[in-house]
């Protein structure tokens, strides 16, 4: 098995991708924070050039792939934000791309910009890991090198930079809730903000309507399966991945769900006090902020906003609570 990356490999990747990707800003919100009683600040990973943190880890990935990777080109699965970082960052290290994607409940927006950054997309199954499967079973046919959404080193490096630019930022900081699907975004900021830290308090947040990481964290083990209904698509995976969850199983502080309502809320609470566009997912780490308010009084907390790729009509549907 491939060893998982470390600390080192994080802040090498933040001197990779520095000429690509700038930092983003960590933003302190007056009213949220007033809301929860403690110090909070939003890290807005929306304002990547693909509206997501996991561009970092693509570009990362891709840009060290060997000449004859490049040119047989590349294969993934994605619900979308992963999909578009290795598209955009195909498109620019020269290397084309195929994203398989759901056929059903699928982002359509999220999809249409993966095309529109110059990628194949494939639609196929009822959710990411039937999808996954087929992405797998196509780079093995077709010669391409599959680019796996958790279990890649160099992945989850590179979305750790976020950890590195928030202490960077405010190295006092004391509590960063990050949202977690298949985990890499969570193992990359415990590696960068620990290796500064080792007191800082690392928290993830699920979706209790697709529950596998959380379970595999708390039971300790991966070989279990959990259903998902959760139409934020971000978090919306069954299985938890080996590389991610052996970091998490080190170095996570704790993990918690909440409920889709409560993200749904968290959207609107961003939209109206930070003014700021956050998806489910990267709303959830406000929703966890807001269940956990007695525990974070008066603490230095960061809610990581992973990705505002939200279409626009789901974004009005629920400003209005529908």
């Amino acid at each position: 098995m491939i060893p998982p990356p470390t600390s080192a490999d994080v802040a090498d990747a933040a001197q990779f991708i520095a000429p690509h990707l700038p930092p983003t800003p960590l933003v302190r919100s007056e009213g949220l924070s007033m809301l929860l009683g403690c110090d909070y600040a939003v890290k807005c990973e929306n304002l990547q050039p693909v509206g997501a943190f996991k561009v970092r880890g693509g570009v990362n990935l891709v840009g060290r792939l060997t000449r004859d990777e490049k040119r047989a080109g590349l294969i993934s699965a994605s619900t979308g934000n992963h999909g578009q970082s290795i598209a955009w960052a195909g498109r620019l290290f020269g290397t084309s791309v195929v994203i398989y994607a759901p056929a059903e409940g699928a982002n359509e927006a999220k999809l249409d910009a993966i095309r529109r950054l110059g990628a194949e997309v494939r639609q196929h199954g009822k959710d990411f890991d039937e999808a996954r499967i087929a992405a797998e079973e196509a780079a093995g046919e077709e010669g391409r090198r599959f680019v796996h959404s958790a279990n890649e080193p160099h992945l989850i490096a590179g979305v750790g930079t976020i950890g590195a630019e928030i202490l960077d930022v405010a190295p006092d900081m004391e509590t960063v809730l990050v949202p977690i699907g298949g985990g890499s975004g969570a193992a990359g900021i415990c590696l960068a903000t620990k290796a500064r830290n080792p007191a800082i308090e690392v928290i993830g947040v699920q979706s209790a309507s697709a529950p596998a990481a959380w379970r595999a964290w708390h039971e300790k083990r991966l070989d279990l399966a959990a259903e998902t209904s959760t139409p934020h698509e971000g978090m919306a995976t069954r299985v938890a991945f080996a590389m991610t969850m052996e970091i998490l199983w080190q170095q996570l502080d704790d993990f918690v769900l909440v409920e889709d309502a409560e993200i749904d809320a968290a959207i609107g609470l961003l939209a109206q006090e930070a003014r700021v566009v956050a998806e489910g997912a990267g709303a959830a780490s406000l929703a966890a902020a807001i269940k956990l308010h007695e525990r974070l009084a008066r603490r230095r907390v960061c809610g990581v906003l992973s990705g505002g790729n939200l279409p626009l009509a789901r974004y009005a549907d629920v400003l209005r609570g529908r």
